[in-house]
């Protein structure tokens, strides 16, 4: 696969991003940035590693938040681009998901009958 295949490929998944694909002097090995940007500030970066190893392709894409120099939060790595940037989508999805859920807890603890029975006393939790 040539930088332009693999933009298109990139493109055809992931059209929301504006890619730059890097040349590079190892055979097997093509890396890409896409970005989302609002006016000059950046939004999301992912970026894609696509190389050969012992004779399979193997995607590596990561992606960082908002900000020029904002730190890689995940990386996901698969056989195709499309599952290397869905596994990444899930990561962020679960994460989403998971820290939400105690945000909630921690939203209704905030309620000061959360824990109380309609006496006034407290009830022990799970009750």
């Amino acid at each position: 696969m040539n930088s332009n295949e693999f933009r298109k490929e990139l493109e055809k998944i992931m059209p929301g991003y504006a890619w730059t694909v890097r040349r590079t002097k190892t055979a097997g090995y093509l890396w890409a940035e896409g970005m989302q940007c609002s006016g000059f500030n950046r939004l999301s970066t992912i970026s894609v590693q696509r190389r050969e190893q012992d004779g399979k392709v193997v995607y590596t894409a990561k992606s960082a938040g908002s900000g020029l120099r904002a730190r890689w939060l995940h990386e996901n790595e698969d056989g195709t681009l499309a599952r290397a940037l869905r596994g990444l989508q899930a990561h962020y999805e679960w994460t989403a998901a998971h820290y939400g859920k105690h945000a909630d807890d921690m939203r209704r603890g905030r309620v000061p009958t959360h824990n109380v029975d309609v006496t006034g006393a407290e009830r022990p939790c799970g009750q």
